[in-house]
């Protein structure tokens, strides 16, 4: 019976992974956007101000290339050690645990440890059935 719901439930794993890096690429490119382009968020950053203009410019290229899954282990790669960094240069610092609200920002750091581990996943298992690296023969 549990093996028979595994492999089930293994059958459809890659279309999950696709759907999974789908979602978080579509919010770590929001995230971008709203630094960069003021939507569908303001963040009021001004061109070009370190760190946080950069840092959006890196979360809006790699989000929509996860997104679309075209060269996912790369942008997925650099993603997680941007997240890795955002979370030990404005978070830890202030707090150890990065549920700690003393950690500030945007809810404290851990939507940057979920980030950081969600694209590290996505280095190691690519980015699923559904993507245009597929067409690429990755």
């Amino acid at each position: 019976m549990a093996a028979d719901l595994h492999t089930r439930l293994d059958d459809h794993a890659p279309t999950v992974l696709s759907i999974v890096r789908v979602v978080f690429g579509l919010l770590y490119a929001a995230h971008g956007a709203s630094k960069l382009f003021g939507w569908p968020v303001s963040l009021d950053i001004p061109l070009g101000h370190w760190p946080y203009w950069w840092a959006g410019l890196l979360e809006f290229v790699a989000g929509l290339l996860i997104m679309t899954g075209l060269f996912t282990r790369a942008a997925a790669f650099v993603a997680s050690g941007q997240m890795a960094v955002a979370y030990f240069w404005e978070h830890q610092p202030h707090a150890l645990w990065p549920i700690d609200p003393a950690q500030g920002g945007h809810g404290g750091g851990e939507p940057s440890v979920l980030y950081c581990f969600a694209f590290l996943l996505l280095v190691f298992t690519g980015g699923g059935r559904y993507g245009l690296d597929r067409l690429r023969g990755q």
